[in-house]
């Protein structure tokens, strides 16, 4: 009987999260999470999840001692309100703070941190110039815009590199945030553009289920139940779109059937300015994002 070497055994392949994890945790021996809030919180419930970072590397600040001991608890981390002693000695600083507290954050830790810390800021409206300017050195910095799915793992994050931030540096805000979902690399130009859309996006979003499950509702169906469908129709909805990569328009025709019943309910849509208000709710929140970052380099 014909024996087989082990050696001739396929081996198994490493899967691109293993190896994104290895390559993260080869680079990042500690990484600072400041202001665990409920963003904050997701972040590190998708990276110690994920597998991305041990729990060992992981030390976390709050604004209150209670807070911190609920996640050190729940998560097993470091957890503390001391910002300097969190970010000394960290490879990589993770912001999740109010876009106010910002520069006094940066004030406070400049002397503690690491001039080649990567710095990956998710704080809204704050650019990586600020940021690079009340650091006073050409520091690492990546910023991103997440929305708020990334909470249940389907979240949409933009990110955009400073001016001394490596394409490794990219990567690792690639890895943190993709295992939060979808992640899109962009010029930071555009982060005013994302805000109004993505970052915003899900309110539009919530208040056109809520008005679908009306209509339901006015027809008859049980609010429960017309929630359920409203929602449901617009996650498969947009899942289509995203596996196929059709056009929207060309997925809508193919549910537009000549005189059914689709056709009619278009028609209304159209009639009562749909498509033009949420393009204007787009802009409107792009332009507000654009006056708060203004404000914030004042």
């Amino acid at each position: 009987m014909k024996t087989t070497d082990a050696k001739s055994f396929p081996r198994k392949r490493e899967s691109t999260e293993a190896r994104g994890a290895r390559d993260f945790q080869s680079r990042v021996k500690k990484l600072a999470l400041i202001g665990c809030g409920k963003l904050g919180e997701g972040l590190l419930s998708g990276m110690l999840g994920s597998q991305l970072v041990p729990v060992h590397r992981v030390e976390v600040t709050v604004a209150h001692q209670p807070r911190a001991d609920y996640l050190a608890e729940k998560y097993g981390v470091k957890a503390h309100t001391n910002n300097r002693q969190a970010v000394a000695g960290a490879d990589l600083v993770l912001v999740s703070l109010k876009p106010q507290q910002v520069k006094g954050f940066l004030h406070d830790v400049k002397k503690a941190l690491r001039k080649d810390a990567v710095i990956i800021s998710a704080a809204a409206s704050v650019t990586t110039t600020l940021i690079e300017r009340e650091l006073g050195h050409p520091a690492h910095v990546v910023r991103a815009m997440p929305n708020t799915p990334c909470l249940i793992r389907q979240g949409m994050t933009a990110l955009a590199a400073g001016n001394h931030a490596t394409p490794e540096d990219v990567a690792l805000a690639r890895e943190i945030f993709g295992s939060m979902g979808r992640t899109v690399v962009v010029d930071e130009k555009h982060m005013d553009a994302v805000t109004g859309l993505s970052a915003s996006g899900p309110a539009y979003v919530y208040l056109i289920i809520e008005s679908l499950a009306e209509g339901g509702v006015k027809l008859g169906l049980p609010r429960e139940l017309s929630t359920e469908l409203s929602a449901q129709t617009l996650l498969g909805a947009s899942a289509l779109v995203l596996q196929t990569g059709e056009h929207p328009a060309k997925l809508k025709d193919m549910v537009t059937t000549p005189a059914g019943c689709t056709i009619d309910g278009l028609l209304e849509l159209e009639e009562g300015g749909l498509r033009v208000t949420l393009i204007k709710a787009v802009v409107r929140a792009a332009q507000r994002a654009k006056q708060l970052v203004e404000s914030q380099n004042t």
